[in-house]
C-alpha cells in the first residue's frame, strides 16, 4: 500500500490497515475532497479546497453558476492538476439547487471519466 491510494473517506480495512482504493477511484475521492473542503478548513494546507457549499448561501442564477464554474475549474486545476487534466466543468443552477458536472482524464492511466454532484434541494 501507498499513501496514495487510501480510500476517502479514512477508515480501517478489513486487516486492520487502512482502506485502500483503485487510482482512478481514488482520483475521484480527491475530487471530492477538493470541492467539499472549504478554504481554511486544513490546518496544515489553509487555502486548499474551494468550498463550493458556500454557493447555496447566495442568489443561485446564471452569474452564480457561472463563478462558480471558474472557482471549480481553478481549484481543480491548482490541487490536482498533476492527477488529472479537466475537460470541461459545467454548472447548472436550478431553484435551490446547484447540478456540477466534471469531465476529466486522469494522467496516469489515460481513462476519461465524468462525475456529476447535485448540491441542494
Amino acid at each position: 500500500m501507498t499513501f496514495e491510494n487510501v480510500a476517502y473517506p479514512f477508515q480501517p480495512g478489513s486487516q486492520g490497515r487502512s482502506e485502500t482504493a483503485e487510482y482512478n477511484d481514488h482520483v475521484s475521492q480527491m475530487i471530492e475532497q477538493v470541492l467539499f473542503t472549504a478554504p481554511g478548513e486544513r490546518l496544515n494546507r489553509p487555502t486548499f479546497g474551494c468550498g463550493i457549499r458556500q454557493a447555496l448561501f447566495g442568489p443561485l442564477g446564471d452569474v452564480q453558476a457561472a463563478a462558480t464554474q471558474m472557482l471549480i475549474q481553478s481549484s481543480l486545476q491548482q490541487w490536482l492538476s498533476q492527477q488529472i487534466e479537466v475537460r470541461s466543468v459545467e454548472v447548472i443552477a436550478e431553484d435551490s439547487t446547484l447540478t456540477i458536472s466534471i469531465s476529466y482524464v486522469v494522467r496516469r492511466t489515460g481513462e476519461p471519466d465524468q462525475r456529476t454532484y447535485k448540491l441542494g434541494d
